[in-house]
């Protein structure tokens, strides 16, 4: 039986008046379907918040999660260890870029992204370049809600309320309609936009600027995928001007571009990434920052203390989620599917041909794909995806609703019945609410 709605939860990123008129329960999930407190099952076309990869109710990470509480549930992970950490840092970085072989665990993608501003700082310190503060973003970028990630957010409701707390300052986003409407994968237009990053550099001084940090593919902004050759670029101005790059794949990474991460994907690779959401199913939760080599190295050996760095949370290496994400990538590794949607002829293509079939419809202003994400751009009044979600769900899809578009994430196990039923549930949605 349900339970009634009350006022003792108050709900993240929801408008709490508007849910309890019309209140969305789910009670169970298990592959590609939840099933709603009434019994209704709905079909899940986002991987729960881009981070249900391996599917709903995985049998192997759920044993291996009770298994690990009945060994060892808890342990301070301040000057103590379990082998269990070190085991799974090591069985991570075999999926990095080469080079980036270090982890420092946290909780979050927010607690991720903070914590590699945080090195970032750390490494300059201990160069002897202290006066390295400023870091440069992007619009429309989603770095999580902690002090440090809204500041370097690009969305203005979640950056306008709080205030700026870090010197940031933003590059302009990439989303072109105009030149780049239904770019099927990398959209062909906007490399250029990456040449404002050097002037950015040239107006603050390069001295001053601790790191760039961006999404390789923009999520909750929109689903905006780089143009060709705009992340080379940004690579070779930081390169340039000596400025560490720091990508945020607490979306991208863990198979949703098609490869382990986007950086593999794209052939360019930054000087740390952030990761969460799909490293551990979203079972329990985990993330990581991933640290190259001479970030590490400067940090150990320039410290001016005995402890290298003054950070770290209670939860850091819990044992039992890092039981979850080594089961996770035994799936993982064991299904292939860091590398399924991007098989020639594979998923990742029907995926794109399906969401890009529904093009045709009037209302329809752009569609963006990559891997197994993808937008569906409406011409609205900044509202029409919030609208379009809820007749979604009433439907028995499950999508998100960003601003004017609805936003497409499914979990990596999808299959071609389930993006026809995705596909003609949105186009018959679209067609009697536009």
């Amino acid at each position: 039986m349900s339970q009634p709605i009350s006022d003792a939860f108050w709900m993240p990123f929801t408008a709490n008046r508007d849910f309890k008129q019309a209140p969305r329960m789910i009670k169970s999930a298990s592959g590609m379907m939840l099933t709603t407190n009434d019994g209704r099952e709905v079909i899940d076309a986002t991987a729960g918040l881009w981070c249900v990869n391996a599917g709903h109710g995985r049998r192997e990470i759920a044993d291996a999660v009770h298994e690990q509480l009945m060994t060892l549930d808890y342990s301070s992970i301040f000057n103590f260890a379990h082998d269990l950490g070190f085991a799974y840092a090591e069985r991570l970085v075999e999926h990095t870029p080469t080079g980036l072989d270090h982890v420092f665990f946290a909780n979050s993608g927010s607690e991720a992204v903070d914590t590699a501003l945080k090195i970032a700082m750390q490494y300059w310190n201990a160069r002897g370049e202290g006066q390295r503060k400023r870091f440069i973003s992007r619009q429309k970028g989603y770095h999580g809600v902690n002090f440090g990630g809204v500041a370097m957010s690009g969305l203005t409701n979640n950056h306008q309320p709080f205030g700026q707390w870090l010197m940031v300052d933003h590059l302009r986003h990439t989303l072109d309609i105009e030149r780049n409407a239904f770019s099927q994968g990398l959209p062909r237009y906007g490399a250029e936009w990456a040449d404002e990053l050097e002037e950015l550099l040239e107006f603050h001084g390069a001295e001053t600027v601790a790191a760039v940090i961006i999404e390789p593919i923009v999520g909750a902004g929109g689903v905006i995928p780089p143009p060709e050759g705009y992340l080379a670029k940004i690579r070779a101005i930081c390169d340039k001007y000596s400025v560490l790059l720091i990508f945020d794949e607490v979306i991208t990474g863990w198979g949703r571009a098609g490869s382990a991460f986007a950086a593999v994907e794209f052939g360019v690779t930054p000087d740390m990434i952030t990761s969460a959401k799909g490293i551990t199913n979203a079972s329990v939760p985990l993330s990581a920052v991933f640290v190259n080599d001479e970030i590490y190295q400067r940090c150990m050996q320039g410290a001016k203390s005995a402890v290298e760095l003054y950070h770290g949370y209670t939860y850091s290496c819990h044992p039992v989620a890092c039981a979850a994400g080594m089961a996770t990538l035994d799936i993982y590794e064991k299904e292939g599917l860091l590398t399924r949607a991007s098989e020639p002829g594979g998923i990742g293509e029907y995926w794109q041909r399906a969401l890009h079939s529904l093009a045709d419809i009037e209302q329809v202003i752009d569609v963006r794909n990559y891997g197994l994400m993808g937008a569906i751009q409406l011409r609205g009044d900044g509202t029409k995806g919030g609208q379009v979600m809820q007749q979604l769900w009433e439907s028995g899809v499950m999508v998100r609703g960003l601003g004017d578009s609805i936003a497409m994430s499914p979990p990596l196990i999808v299959e071609e019945p389930h993006i026809d039923l995705i596909v003609k549930k949105v186009r018959k949605v679209l067609h009697e609410s536009l």
